[in-house]
Parts: C-alpha cells; sequence; structure tokens
C-alpha cells in the first residue's frame, strides 16, 4: 500500500509540471489584462480552442500513461519505451495535418463565430502562431506519460522550471516589445508559449538521453510498429473523444459568455478560469498520480488495495483544496489584481470567484474519483460517464446563460453540476467492483 508520503512524492513533480503546462496561459493572461480588455477576454477564447486540439494528443498520452504504468507494475520494463517511441510518432501525424488547417481555419472561419470583430482578430493573430507549438506539446505529452508511468516525476519539477522561466521572457519581450523584441501583443504571446513548449522537448530529448537506461525500458528501436500504437489506441481512443468532449463544451461556456453576455462579461470570466486553472493544479495532480497508481497496484496484484489508496488519495485531495480556498477567501481584490489594474474590472470579478471556489471541494474529490476510474483500464466507462455528465452540463449552462440570461457569477454554477454527476457515477463504480477483472 502507498503512503501519504509516496503519494505526494509522486504528485509534487506532477502538480510542478501541471503548472509549467498551464503557466503559459496564466502568464499570458497576466501580462495580455495589461494590453486592453479585449485581448484579456481573447486570450481565454484562443487558448481553450488550442487546448481543445491539445487534449487529442493528451487523451493519447494518458492512455499510454495507464499501459506503462501497468507494465511498470508487472516489472516489463522492456515493453515501455516502444509505448513511448510509438506514442510520439503517432502523434507526429495529426501534428503536422492540423497546423496549416487551423492556420486557414483560424483566418477564414473562426472570425463568423464571434459577436466581436476586435475579439475575433485578437484571436486569429494568437491562434496563426499557436498552432506550431502542437509538434512539441504531443511530444512533450508523451514524455510526461513515461515519467509519470515508471513514477520518476523528480524530472518533471525540473522542465516545469525551465518552461516557465522560458515563456516569461519570451512574452515580457514580445508581447510589449522589451528587450530588444518585436512589440507583437497576442501574436507575441503565442510565439512566446511555442518557445516555452520547444524549450521543454529540448529538455526532455537531453534528460532522457542522459538519465533513461534506454536496454532497461527498450529505447532501442525507432520505427513504426502499429500493433503497439493499435494497442495504445485500445486505451486511448475513449479518453481522447472524452478530453475532446469536455474540453469542446469548456469551449461553449466561453462562447455563450461572448455572444450573450459582452466583452466584459468574458473578459470577468477568463481572470476566474485563470484563477481556476491554477487552482486546481493540486488535486489534478493527484488525480493524474491516482490514475497511474491504481494501473500499477492493479499490475502487481494487489486488487484489493485499491479501494483504500483511491479513498486516501482523495481526502489529500480535499485537505489541500481546502486549504487553498481558505487563502483565496482572505485576499480575492488582491489576487484579482494580477490580471488587471482596473477598479471596477476587479469589483465584477469578486462574485464570480467566489462562486467559483464553492465548487473547488466537488473537483477535488470527484477528479481523483474519475481519474481512478480511467486508471482501471476502463476508459469505455470514463467516457460513457463524461457524456452523460455533459449532457445535463450543458442543459444547465443553456438555461442560466441564454434562456435565462442570468449572471456570470449563476453562469460559474455550472461547474457544481458538472462534478456532482461526475463525482456520483465514479464513486458507484469504483464501489462496484466491476473492474477488478479488467485486462489492458
Amino acid at each position: 500500500m502507498y503512503s501519504n508520503k509516496q503519494i505526494l512524492k509522486v504528485s509534487s513533480p506532477i502538480l510542478l509540471s501541471l503548472l509549467a503546462q498551464n503557466i503559459i496561459q496564466v502568464i499570458d493572461t497576466a501580462f495580455l489584462g495589461r494590453v486592453g480588455e479585449v485581448e484579456l477576454g481573447a486570450s481565454a477564447l484562443a487558448g481553450i480552442i488550442y487546448i481543445a486540439i491539445y487534449t487529442l494528443g493528451f487523451g493519447f498520452s494518458m492512455g499510454s500513461q495507464i499501459l506503462i504504468g501497468r507494465r511498470n507494475g508487472e516489472g516489463n520494463y522492456h515493453k515501455i519505451g516502444e509505448i513511448v517511441i510509438q506514442g510520439i510518432l503517432f502523434l507526429l501525424i495529426p501534428a503536422l495535418l492540423l497546423i496549416p488547417l487551423l492556420r486557414f481555419a483560424a483566418v477564414h472561419w473562426l472570425p463568423a463565430i464571434f459577436a466581436s470583430q476586435d475579439v475575433a482578430g485578437a484571436i486569429t493573430d494568437y491562434m496563426v502562431w499557436r498552432v506550431f507549438g502542437l509538434l512539441f506539446a504531443f511530444t512533450n505529452v508523451m514524455f510526461r506519460a513515461f515519467y509519470i508511468g515508471i513514477a520518476r516525476t523528480k524530472v518533471l519539477t525540473v522542465n516545469a522550471v525551465v518552461m516557465g522561466l522560458v515563456n516569461v521572457v519570451f512574452d515580457y519581450g514580445l508581447i510589449f516589445g522589451h528587450l530588444g523584441m518585436p512589440e507583437m501583443g497576442m501574436a507575441g504571446a503565442a510565439i512566446a508559449s511555442v518557445i516555452a513548449e520547444m524549450a521543454s522537448t529540448i529538455f526532455f530529448i537531453i534528460y532522457t538521453r542522459k538519465k533513461a537506461d534506454p536496454h532497461k525500458y527498450g529505447f532501442t528501436t525507432i520505427r513504426f510498429q502499429w500493433p503497439v500504437i493499435k494497442k495504445i489506441l485500445d486505451i486511448s481512443i475513449y479518453m481522447m473523444l472524452q478530453y475532446l468532449l469536455s474540453v469542446g463544451t469548456w469551449m461553449l461556456f466561453f462562447l455563450f459568455i461572448e455572444n450573450y453576455m459582452g466583452e466584459r462579461s468574458l473578459a470577468v470570466t477568463n481572470i476566474v478560469r485563470s484563477f481556476y486553472t491554477i487552482f486546481t493544479i493540486p488535486s489534478h495532480a493527484l488525480g493524474s498520480s491516482a490514475s497511474t497508481l491504481v494501473s500499477n497496484t492493479i499490475g502487481a496484484g494487489k486488487v484489493s488495495e485499491v479501494l483504500q489508496l483511491v479513498k486516501r488519495i482523495s481526502l489529500l485531495s480535499l485537505g489541500v483544496m481546502l486549504f487553498v480556498i481558505l487563502v483565496i477567501s482572505l485576499f480575492p481584490r488582491l489576487m484579482i489584481h494580477i490580471y488587471t489594474d482596473d477598479p471596477s474590472l476587479i469589483s465584477d470579478t469578486v462574485v464570480p470567484l467566489y462562486v467559483l471556489i464553492t465548487s473547488l471541494p466537488l473537483y477535488s474529490v470527484g477528479t481523483v474519483l474519475f481519474s481512478a476510474v480511467s486508471g482501471t483500464g476502463n476508459s469505455r466507462t470514463a467516457l460513457g460517464y463524461e457524456i452523460f455528465t455533459l449532457i445535463f452540463y450543458l442543459a444547465y449552462m443553456w438555461l442560466v446563460i441564454i434562456f435565462l440570461r442570468l449572471s456570470v457569477a449563476v453562469a460559474w454554477t455550472t461547474e457544481h453540476v458538472y462534478w456532482i454527476f461526475l463525482m456520483a457515477l465514479s464513486f458507484n463504480y469504483l464501489r462496484s467492483g466491476k473492474w477488478k477483472d479488467r485486462k489492458i
């Protein structure tokens, strides 16, 4: 049985890795909030569009991570490297195909979606450059899956620092025209993000070549092997669809806000979203740990220990989240000031922020339980739960934003609906024991 110390040892570097990945959007938001309210709101929509595409690679890597964790638990280390290599080779194909398609869509299709042409123009400026990051992002998720799957996560800490520092430097230079760089605004934020992801890829390649035993983990053959990819897809395809549907619905939330509430409401929503991204990172890290530790535990033949492990991680996640909520509640205006100097915008953001934090305890437990379902290898069931939950989520979103035209604060109660449903479904599945005989 994993102790709390061992769980935190695995989770802490994952937390920093997630922080590095999400800090790109957070830093962009903080800098672009000083450029203008339109740019502040547009960065949310642009970021969500990019993440919606990114989730295809991320979902594939999560399936790979579960498979790596199972092989690690079984002691079949030599089969791990081929999962990583085949994953990278496979993901480079959609990345190369998507870049020209998304650049065309950003110029010719996206502007028709948004009510504000200023917002649409800013999003186009961002996306035509940001899409190049897919090449590096899709590579990085496979390295991340490798190190989390084998429970050697310290490297993710260093990678997080590298990625974050590179992003800050180039954001500062390219958004505002400092450090001898051109002033590019939204486009500068996008280019800075691509450079940060490229730096992350270079770091992973160098570190893996020097520190990972190529013979132990099977990093000896670089060639296309369809049987390995098919094995990964058997688990990953449902996770890819799950993440795509989840983020796609999340994008609709921002589109509804922009179309039915206006630019100010979109700016408020982006600030709240940025906080949401930061506040949920500890629980997201523990959820990711739950997935790989459950997979390792089952692979080691210790099925009877799984429920106790999930309970322990859930309580840890809830405890950390309650501390986060306490800190936020004490200094809300000071924290909002990170993103804007506008007193009226700060005032408009306070109540939606408080509504958000009331959903965080649900998130903290729900994300661990749902990740544990995926960790059992039954990603098809996880997809079914996601679809069922999103039906109610969409219906409630339509009711409060479009039909009743309520406030931004009320709109954020959609998170309560989402996590109540997903948490209940995941809890019932884990308690049922139907996952115990699942083979992958």
